[in-house]
């Protein structure tokens, strides 16, 4: 499986399309996906090279650990990685609430 500690919004951003991609082959998960943004199935690819919506779509995909290990498992990727990538995207730094 590949690792990374922490790495650029690059690497972030292809782990993003790596996400989308498989969302968009998974036929449970893309209708969930689409229902909760608003978005068609061509909003997906004409949004694709944009880092903000690629932040979104880690946010989806985090909402279940059984997502990302399906992702991850699908894509030979350790398992922190979507969430070490959303933390690069836009909107991604971590809340301190203390």
């Amino acid at each position: 499986m590949q690792q990374m500690a922490a790495f650029g919004r690059d690497e972030a951003e292809v782990i993003g399309l790596r996400a989308l991609g498989w969302l968009v082959g998974n036929e449970a998960l893309l209708p969930l996906f689409l229902g909760s943004t608003g978005l068609s199935e061509g909003d997906l690819a004409a949004r694709a090279g944009e880092p903000d919506f690629l932040g979104s779509v880690l946010d989806f995909l985090l909402l279940d650990d059984a997502w990302v290990i399906a992702f991850c498992d699908a894509e030979g990727l350790a398992p922190d990685l979507p969430m070490a990538a959303r933390a690069a995207l836009p909107g991604g730094a971590m809340t301190h609430w203390t």
